[in-house]
């Protein structure tokens, strides 16, 4: 896999976005009110977080992505919307009056995370109801689908998302939240990390028991593969051929967050470029490998994929 062939690749995102806000400080005493560390704040910084983050992922890998969401009018929707703006992502965002805006606030010291504060609402059903329309364009437009679910909302109406998708014979990703995966019905590929397959479909013990909880949600959903992401013991893949797992590639880890989003956004791009799934699971696996080794939500060029020697 070359520039040249990610450049071709045309991904659409869908999903709840949200600002990463981080406040770096530095922590030299203990506050005299109360037995807490008193932070200093020396410097702000505002990065895409959740579905943006992923549509960066894809943009930063040369793709031609679009990101289909809604913000708040509110100061964070609006440094979102301008972050997005000045990246290579084609923004198909709507802004609505009244809607808060998901923002995490982290306050970080010598690498570390001290606190995280979440600020957010849910969008309104007509809202969502309202942006199919655009959807349903998009669609024609776009080689995969990638469907992140957060939980905030964005994808209220996802039944219907992939039963249009299906009928353009589109594949659909998705990274899924909750204990219900039935939602997710009809997808092509769905991107569970450990403890949210363990939710969805309870606890296991062994490789055998895993891959047989795998194949049951396969044939329950009528999805054709199940990557299940296991940080340190790296990811597993199960389709009609059976398993494959490869290792964890990180060397050094500072931060996991974002990881997920590198994988799914990897695997989407590879997938709209050409690449069988077996490769694309193994190059999203050293995405994730390089991803976890920077703090903070970030992303990965396909220089880092791919040294030159």
């Amino acid at each position: 896999m070359n520039a040249d062939q990610l450049a071709k690749a045309r991904v659409l995102v869908v999903g709840d976005v949200m600002l990463d806000r981080y406040w770096f400080s530095a922590v030299e005493r203990i506050s005299p009110e109360a037995p807490v560390p008193v932070a200093l704040v020396q410097r702000e910084e505002d990065r895409m977080g959740g579905a943006a983050n992923v549509a960066l992922n894809a943009a930063t890998l040369g793709a031609q992505t679009t990101l289909l969401s809604v913000v708040g009018s509110d100061d964070a929707g609006r440094r979102l919307a301008h972050l997005v703006a000045d990246s290579p992502i084609r923004s198909a965002m709507r802004q609505v009056v009244g809607l808060r805006t998901t923002m995490k606030l982290r306050v970080v010291s010598r690498q570390q995370q001290l606190i995280r504060m979440d600020f957010e609402s849910k969008p309104d059903h007509e809202v969502l109801l309202d942006l199919m329309d655009r959807y349903e364009q998009e669609l024609d437009l776009h080689d995969v689908v990638l469907l992140s679910d957060y939980g905030k909302g964005g994808l209220t109406h996802v039944e219907r998302m992939l039963a249009m998708a299906r009928l353009r014979s589109k594949p659909v990703l998705v990274d899924p939240k909750g204990r219900d995966y039935s939602r997710y019905k009809g997808a092509t590929l769905i991107t569970p990390n450990r403890a949210e397959f363990a939710l969805a479909t309870g606890d296991w013990q062994g490789e055998d028991e895993l891959q047989q909880q795998a194949d049951r949600l396969r044939a329950a959903l009528g999805l054709q593969a199940v990557l299940v992401t296991r940080a340190e013991d790296g990811m597993s893949l199960f389709t009609d051929t059976g398993r494959l797992h490869v290792q964890a590639a990180a060397k050094e880890v500072f931060d996991v967050s974002g990881a997920g989003d590198t994988v799914i956004a990897t695997l989407a791009v590879m997938l709209g470029a050409g690449s069988s799934l077996e490769e694309a699971v193994r190059t999203a696996n050293r995405a994730a490998g390089i991803v976890v080794g920077k703090l903070g939500t970030a992303s990965v060029t396909p220089a880092e994929l791919w040294p030159l020697p």
